[in-house]
């Protein structure tokens, strides 16, 4: 998924000014959150397709940063429940973001276990599903906005298999990065990236990605126009190798290549990045939440990354530009690929004052 950069209107006077957050998003400021727990598939109602929305309670503010976190369990078992969920959402939360712990489809363990078409089609459905919970957001800031989110600034990931579906969310660009074996099992998650598990018609790009013990199955996928991507992963760590290897160190497990590995790749490629190493660590640091300094860590760590990509830390320009004049930089499709104007299919209008349009021109 390629990022977007939303450019400033700025030109009217030379002095420019750095945003402040106002104290938010670095540290914790709140004491306690609320959570609201939704089912944000327009398509499936069962609890594979509900997410726990935590804010910070008595936070007025609205436009608030989204950060998505996924469940580990091998793509086979877990819940938006777990310990490091509930943990990680509640430090967002009372940093002043609101944090969304989703759960998402899971595979039958032996088909899992036994099976490389049955691995891909678990990934492929969680990546489908991430992606309709981000549009559901979107879709909801456009019909009320009931949590106050900023549409424009949504980060991505999760622990072990949690990270992996984030990972392979944000780096997969388009099906033609598969192979040909792949691309035969997109008609499981209804044949486009986007998936089959509806909110149609909003965008799903994010703007960063953090990683807890993830993986990515091609590093090819890793390029220079990509989303920044923060990780955190023990070295020793063989359930999703911290270089390259077979998932769950099992040779029948499709091969995964964890934080030595990407972030390599990503300074390669001129891709912005950041890894914190835990040496000599297994892979279970991240899944007792709190109770393991490791996981208190990485959460300051990414909280650290992720603090300097807000908008309210770029520099602006002072302007007194009337809102009316703005000028189109782009327009998308609903894969977010480029697209020119046509009838009777939905289109993002990309402008430089950080605004988009969903357009749909009916012939």
């Amino acid at each position: 998924m390629k990022k977007l950069y939303f450019l400033a209107v700025a030109l009217l006077a030379t002095t420019f000014v750095m945003a402040q957050c106002n104290g938010r998003y670095q540290t914790e400021i709140f004491t306690s959150t609320d959570v609201a727990t939704v089912n944000y598939s327009d398509v499936y109602t069962g609890l594979e397709h509900r997410m726990d929305i935590y804010t910070a309670t008595g936070d007025t503010v609205s436009n608030r940063p989204v950060i998505f976190y996924l469940h580990g369990g091998s793509f086979y078992s877990g819940d938006k429940s777990m310990t490091d969920c509930i943990d990680f959402c509640n430090a967002f939360a009372k940093r002043g973001y609101v944090a969304v712990s989703l759960n998402y489809r899971l595979a039958n363990i032996i088909s899992f276990l036994s099976s490389n078409a049955e691995q891909y089609k678990a990934v492929l459905r969680g990546v489908a599903d991430l992606k309709a919970g981000i549009r559901f957001l979107r879709k909801d800031f456009l019909n009320g906005d009931t949590y106050g989110v900023d549409p424009n600034t949504i980060f991505i990931g999760g622990y072990s298999a949690g990270a992996v579906a984030a990972i392979h969310c944000a780096f997969i660009d388009t099906i033609s990065d598969l192979s040909s074996t792949v691309q035969a099992l997109m008609p499981a998650i209804g044949g486009t990236l986007e998936g089959d598990a509806g909110n149609d018609g909003y965008s799903s790009e994010v703007t960063a990605i953090f990683s807890f013990a993830g993986g990515i199955n091609d590093l090819n996928w890793i390029d220079a126009n990509d989303e920044p991507m923060v990780s955190c992963q023990g070295t020793a760590d063989q359930t999703v190798n911290y270089n390259c290897g077979p998932g769950l160190n099992n040779p029948a497990i499709l091969n995964l290549c964890g934080s030595a590995q990407m972030h390599a790749r990503s300074d390669s490629v001129g891709l912005l990045n950041s890894h914190l190493s835990f040496s000599g660590t297994d892979h279970l640091w991240a899944a007792s939440g709190n109770s393991n300094n490791k996981f208190i860590q990485a959460i300051t760590f990414t909280s650290d990354f992720l603090y300097n990509l807000l908008p309210c830390n770029q520099t602006t320009s002072i302007t007194t530009i009337s809102k009316n004049e703005k000028t189109l930089i782009r327009i998308i499709d609903v894969l977010g690929r480029k697209a020119t104007p046509t009838y009777n299919a939905p289109l993002f209008y990309i402008y430089d004052d950080g605004t988009v349009e969903k357009k749909l021109i009916v012939q």
